[in-house]
């Protein structure tokens, strides 16, 4: 059984939670927006509830929501906050023994089958993750992601809802198609089946699984797999080592000043003994404004590297002036003394020694890969029944080991 964990309006919560007025506000049912960040386009974040009573919801154009609710509070955004705090609810969910696979802010499924021996029953599982979790959360279950996705956006309480599997598929037909938002390869779907006239998921299979995939492509044909109860496994993340270097910048908060305090850091970060001589594959650096909120980007290098003045190049693109800078590495790579080209002229070594290396260099560039796109970015082709009559069953993608 899968649980899903969801926190509604978490980047919301974490913008108005530092300040008591604005957080009593939320609870009062005040309108407010998280605002658009920096150097980005021009469009609200979460919304509360009152704001989308006036109409107002994620993702529209600042100057069409103050259009639409002239009240409307805008709380300046901070990712690396929110960055912070949902790290720190995935460690409370991993310390209870679960391998979580975090969909983005307020948002993580994990599997509770593995953890009934550890707290007795499915109900203890789900127990122990709401006291773990600092937040009020919403907890279901079901069989597959989606079903228990819906299931916790269906709770209106403190008691999780346990979904069986006898029942999921009916009881899903019920459920508006706008849980497909909650899918990045589905998002896109609620507004034009909405425009068909498509309201419930039940409506949705009857549609078919040819015709919404001859309209909506691959995304179509998913929609109906999950409307189904059609699920794919669960991807839950690496647990990775994470070293951090912070530095306060003062009054010198932009331009040239900013660049060295880089570079500080870089230095710092490639000196701390934890490193163990190890590349770097994917570092976050992150800011805090002086107009308050902040920024955070993830850099993923071409190659795993240690020389600092490269690193310091990936990284310069500091967009507004800065109170405080944090670089952190994200993913490590191999030693140092074993980074080469992946192709060089490998001169009189014999033909054991050059298949050997190229598969080391092979498997290095499969890891480089996925620390950029995710660990579906390399795959291979498995034949599985090639005299089958459906084309599908002939090959299937599997994971290239590294």
């Amino acid at each position: 059984m899968i649980v899903c964990v969801h926190i509604p309006r978490f980047e919301l919560a974490v913008a108005a939670g530092e300040s008591s007025t604005l957080a009593h506000q939320t609870l009062a049912g005040r309108a407010l927006a998280v605002a658009p960040q920096v150097g980005r386009e021009q469009r609200v974040g979460e919304v509360s509830g009152a704001a989308e009573a006036h109409g107002v919801s994620a993702g529209m154009a600042l100057g069409e929501a103050l259009a639409r609710c002239p009240g409307l509070v805008l709380l300046p955004g901070d990712p690396v906050l929110v960055a912070d705090a949902w790290e720190t609810a995935m460690h409370a969910l991993e310390s209870i023994g679960a391998a979580v696979e975090p969909a983005g802010p307020g948002l993580a499924y994990f599997e509770s089958a593995g953890l009934h021996g550890v707290h007795g029953s499915q109900q203890g599982a789900i127990a122990a993750a709401r006291g773990a979790l600092a937040w009020p959360a919403r907890i279901g279950a079901g069989p597959t992601r989606f079903c228990a996705l819906a299931a916790a956006l269906a709770v209106r309480s403190r008691r999780p809802l346990v979904l069986d599997g006898r029942d999921v598929k009916r009881w899903l037909a019920a459920r508006p198609v706008g849980l497909l938002g909650f899918r990045a390869e589905t998002a896109a779907l609620p507004q034009p089946l909405g425009r068909l006239g498509v309201r419930t998921l039940g409506e949705l299979v009857r549609l078919g699984r040819p015709a919404l995939t001859d309209r909506f492509g691959a995304a179509g044909a998913l929609a109906h797999r999950l409307a189904c109860g059609e699920d794919s496994q669960l991807r839950t993340r690496r647990i990775e080592e994470r070293l951090e270097e912070s530095m306060e910048v003062g009054e010198a908060s932009s331009g040239e000043a900013l660049k060295r305090v880089l570079g500080v850091l870089v230095d710092r970060l490639l000196a701390r003994a934890e490193r163990r001589g190890r590349t770097l594959r994917a570092a976050t650096l992150s800011a805090g404004l002086l107009t308050g909120g902040g920024w955070r980007e993830r850099v993923v290098f071409r190659q795993a590297i240690c020389d600092p003045e490269r690193i310091w190049l990936a990284l310069l693109g500091l967009p507004a002036p800065a109170v405080a800078l944090r670089l952190a590495v994200e993913r490590f790579g191999p030693p140092a003394s074993e980074q080469d080209a992946l192709f060089d002229d490998l001169g009189a070594v014999g033909r054991a020694a050059v298949s050997r290396t190229r598969a080391i260099r092979l498997r290095e560039a499969i890891a480089q890969v996925r620390a950029v796109a995710g660990q579906d970015a390399a795959l291979r082709a498995v034949c599985v029944d090639p005299d089958s009559r459906v084309p599908e069953r002939r090959v299937v993608l599997a994971p290239i080991p590294e």
